[in-house]
């Protein structure tokens, strides 16, 4: 009976290590991979590596060798999966009931699922999809401005309506509207201090202009060529033509809308130069070209000159590389006041801890007429920094200088000047000509230091102090600035609806051989 009971034993013993035999090796086979018999080239039925045949593909396509070492198995998963548990990974995030446009005819602008058929008229491989779509934004500000020489409160309201009809994929007509805006003056109450127009004076101004702002048609060449040949092609080529925006440089270089057009050859590459992505874009702007080179009569001549313009962005060496070069041409036979355009920046992260772009731009070339000034010579050295603080996405403090020689011009960015994105002390509004120092980096140095917080990501309050330097004598008829400049800025602003954007701005500075400039505002935009 002894006996027997040793042999029971003995019996149980190996069926209980058998299994965690039986898991051991599961695991291990998990850790390895698959084993090597898989792996190994036959040349009877499979022929093929790993038992499989090569993947079909396009004659065109090729390849890439890899490492297959480089690749682990699948987790084993010993619990139950929990499909609501994966909602945590992306912080419980579900879908957000979004404003909705104005106008939404066609089909909707955010929809998921099928998009249908389309119809066929520019060609089988290029369906028209029609929808038209009315959106934009509509801001009223309350602000108290001091500027020195003026000072005024006023309720002003603006406008901005963006009409898009798109055709196919990739094609579309667009315009841009501002009706409560007239020459850059806003429909407004003005409700005390010094008239901004003296033709009008005090009281409610209605400034109504409903000519477009832009207006302009784009696509891309290689998708209507192939609707129009049933073929299709190995190339994109977008363009844009009419009144056209562009937005370059941070809005630094160009940010206007001007008569004339753009065609982009993009997303290449180049391994050899370890260049990851870059575009090319050449541009040109026939009228409607807004800087502040050109003067007749003591104002800007928007309708004075024409540019040629080359602009390239590139991904490489772990950084991202922007150069232009524009040859503007003044159509004026008594000015003469043609010059040559270039910016490049370069912008990288270092260490971890600092993120930079620095930027350069230089104008040269022009000769003017005897008698008169150049009007855009030199070159202005922009440098901004940030901070990488241990909350990356909400605590940033900066720190950006410049340096201008002579008197440096944008291509065209309409009334903002050249250090707008330096700091908040040297950007205006927009809408009621709030205060800033002065923007233009003529003859002058210095920068703006300050921290932006973004809390949840719900809101941002932005603290800096701006400072100012000349260079040469104070008083140069030839400077923007007279004399040393200085200010405190503070920017808040918070959504508190799907809609509505609540705003507040406020800055107090000091100008030598100028009077001093403050002004607060509070703003409230709705989108749709």
């Amino acid at each position: 009976m002894i006996t027997r009971i040793r042999i029971l034993l003995a019996l149980t013993s190996v069926a209980l290590i058998f299994p965690p035999l039986s898991l051991a090796q599961e695991l291990e086979f998990e850790r390895k991979g698959q084993a090597d018999t898989v792996l190994e080239y036959r040349s009877s039925s499979p022929e093929h590596y790993g038992h499989q045949a090569p993947p079909e593909m396009d004659e065109s396509a090729s390849p890439t060798e890899y490492d297959a070492t480089g690749f682990k198995p699948d987790p084993v998963y010993t619990a139950p999966y929990d499909p609501e548990e994966q909602l945590i990974v992306y912080g419980g995030k579900t879908a957000i009931d979004e404003p909705r446009p104005l106008i939404e005819w066609g089909y909707p602008m955010y929809s998921e699922g099928d998009f249908g058929s389309g119809i066929n008229l520019v060609g089988a491989k290029n369906l028209v999809r029609p929808q038209f779509l009315v959106y934009g934004d509509w801001r009223t500000v309350l602000a108290a401005n001091d500027n020195g020489a003026a000072e005024n409160t006023q309720l002003a309201s603006q406008l901005n309506l963006e009409f898009d009809l798109n055709l196919t994929a990739t094609e579309r007509l667009h315009m841009f509207v501002k009706p409560l805006d007239d020459g850059g003056k806003q429909t407004r109450l003005e409700l005390g201090g010094t008239p901004i127009d003296d033709i009008d004076g005090t009281g409610f101004q209605a400034e109504l202009d409903f000519d477009p702002d832009t207006f302009f048609f784009e696509g891309d060449w290689g998708y209507i060529q192939s609707g129009l040949t049933d073929e299709y092609t190995t190339f994109d080529l977008p363009f844009a033509v009419g009144l056209v925006p562009l937005f370059l440089q941070n809005g630094l270089w160009v940010n206007d809308a001007f008569i004339g057009g753009a065609v982009t050859a993009q997303a290449k590459n180049s391994p050899k130069f370890d260049i990851t992505n870059f575009d090319t874009t050449f541009f040109v702007g026939m009228n409607n070209v807004t800087t502040p080179v050109f003067i007749t009569d003591g104002a800007t001549d928007d309708n004075a000159g024409k540019f040629y313009a080359l602009t390239t962005f590139v991904d490489v060496a772990e950084g991202y590389l922007e150069a232009g070069y524009a040859r503007v041409t003044d159509d004026r036979d008594d000015f003469q006041m043609d010059y040559n355009n270039v910016m490049i920046a370069w912008t990288k992260r270092y260490g971890g801890k600092v993120s930079n772009s620095v930027r350069l731009l230089a104008n040269f070339g022009q000769d003017p007429v005897p008698g008169l000034n150049q009007t855009a010579d030199g070159f202005a050295l922009l440098v901004e920094n940030s901070w990488i603080t241990h909350l990356p996405s909400t605590l940033v403090p900066y720190f950006n200088f410049f340096y201008g020689k002579d008197k440096p011009q944008p291509l065209a960015t309409g009334a903002a000047g050249i250090l707008k994105n330096t700091g908040v002390s040297f950007e205006t509004d927009g809408i009621t000509g709030f205060p800033k120092l002065d923007d233009t980096a003529n003859d002058t140095f210095g920068g703006a230091v300050g921290v932006m917080y973004l809390f949840s990501l719900n809101q941002q309050l932005i603290v800096e102090y701006a400072n100012l330097q000349i260079i040469g004598d104070e008083n140069d008829p030839l400077r923007n600035a007279p004399g040393e400049q200085q200010a405190i800025g503070v920017r808040y602003q918070k959504p508190i609806s799907r809609r509505w954007i609540f705003r507040t701005d406020g800055i107090i500075g000091e100008r030598k051989n100028l009077e001093d400039i403050a002004g607060v505002r509070v703003e409230l935009r709705m989108k749709f």
